[in-house]
């Protein structure tokens, strides 16, 4: 077991139950200290120590950090794309803040590591929307994808600047069955699954053939912990990494379901969330992540497909 001491900030949400549980078997229960807003979710229950934490206040957060000698940060916490335009100045202040916080005190406690995730919503309509590249046009549209690159642009800074070992990932849209989505535009590709195990039909907010990137939960767990895992000298990305699973249309998606679940049908009726996804890319080149530390997905659309059914 390594000596590191985690400390997990957002560990209830989508993300956030199931890094806790992983990085918990790798560095043994007592030594990742989830901590939330929220009750501690039912699958971190007796798994290890949570803490109800504000990561808003940010000398709660400081004590918590010192007092419980905490070498490094996974910061979760976050507003995401659709509930962010319900609310754009809160989620503008919240992803923001939060990430200053902790940066903030890494660079006063020398913490050993950092992690923050970015998007694929950090792309705009101006970016070219097939694979696309590291480094490119990036105009976001949406206060989510805003917060995000502004956060990139601070955490290259804090390391440029301070050193600190800051480290991200663009993720795309993330599929899992363990814990609820938290509001994305990419939802839907969770939904469909229990729609379908549930009452065999699924009313998809995005058009049949809006293509996003996506990723099963599995292979973005472990991308965030190779990433956090490798040395520092490999680590040549230090806003954030793009990062690239596989990509699916609502309709190429029921189609896989279908062949599980033969009776399924799909209709579609967009709504606001349709404008959000078609300023996203189709599909991302992430051959930076894949050269860099050797990253290398595992699930494509049917082998993802047939897992989700067989654990909903």
């Amino acid at each position: 077991m390594k000596k590191d001491k985690i400390l997990l900030i957002g560990a209830c949400g989508q993300i956030g139950v199931e890094l806790t549980l992983a990085l918990r078997k790798m560095y043994g229960d007592a030594n990742v200290l989830a901590s939330d807003l929220r009750e501690e979710h039912d699958l971190l229950k007796g798994t290890g120590p949570y803490v109800s934490l504000d990561v808003m206040n940010k000398e709660m957060l400081h004590v918590l950090v010192i007092r419980h000698n905490i070498t490094q940060i996974y910061l979760l916490a976050a507003i995401l794309s659709a509930t962010g335009e319900k609310n754009p100045l809160l989620a503008w202040h919240i992803n923001m803040q939060s990430l200053l916080n902790v940066l903030d005190i890494a660079k006063e406690e020398n913490l050993d590591k950092i992690y923050w995730p970015s998007s694929i919503a950090v792309f705009g309509p101006n970016s070219p929307a097939m694979d696309t590249p590291q480094h490119t046009i990036i105009e976001p549209t949406t206060i989510y994808g805003i917060s995000k690159f502004a956060g990139e642009r601070w955490c290259e800074y804090y390391n440029h600047r301070f050193g600190v070992d800051v480290r991200s990932l663009r993720y795309p849209g993330l599929i899992s069955y363990k814990s609820a989505p938290g509001g994305g535009t990419t939802d839907y590709a969770i939904e469909i699954f229990h729609e379908a195990k549930e009452h065999k039909k699924y009313t998809s907010f995005l058009a049949e053939n809006t293509y996003l990137p996506m990723m099963y939960m599995p292979d973005a767990i472990r991308a965030t912990i190779e990433l956090m895992e490798s040395d520092a000298s490999k680590i040549s990305v230090r806003s954030a990494y793009n990062l690239s699973g596989m990509s699916f249309s609502p309709k190429e998606i029921a189609a896989e379901i279908k062949q599980h679940i033969p009776a399924f049908t799909i209709a579609y009726e967009p709504d606001y969330r349709q404008q959000i996804a078609d300023g996203w890319p189709d599909s991302i080149d992430d051959s930076l992540a894949r050269n860099d530390w050797g990253w290398k997905h595992e699930f494509d659309l049917s082998k993802m497909t047939a897992d989700m059914l067989a654990n909903i």
